[in-house]
């Protein structure tokens, strides 16, 4: 596995076990839609939750976060539509991203609740 596919996945198990801490709980992870894959579906209280995780080594060129971009932002919105109407779904769907910088041991983690609004 590429190097990155690894950091890629320690992310998603480290941003999986923080949302899990928080009361959380996952309902998906790697949930695909054609090409398109959300990293983390979860239900947070009266939320169905679609999370982006974005991880790096360090932020020598920008935080995780800054690498979400319109065009996957966009992309996210309709993996999460079809989801929404594949199960019928109900609840109120947000959008978060959780940033991870790994630092030895003790990765940062940074979780952004609302982090983008589905446009019309």
């Amino acid at each position: 596995m590429a190097e990155h596919n690894e950091t890629g996945k320690a992310g998603e198990e480290i941003a999986v076990g923080y949302l899990r801490s928080k009361g959380y709980t996952i309902l998906e992870t790697n949930w695909r839609w054609g090409k398109n894959e959300i990293d983390i579906i979860a239900e947070e209280k009266d939320f169905l939750v679609i999370v982006e995780v974005k991880t790096r080594h360090s932020t020598d060129f920008g935080e995780p976060e800054t690498f979400v971009t319109m065009q996957k932002q966009r992309l996210l919105i309709r993996a999460a539509n079809s989801y929404i109407n594949r199960y019928s779904v109900k609840k109120e769907t947000r959008f978060d991203i959780v940033s991870i910088v790994l630092k030895g041991k003790n990765p940062e983690v940074n979780h952004i609740t609302d982090a983008f609004y589905p446009t019309l």
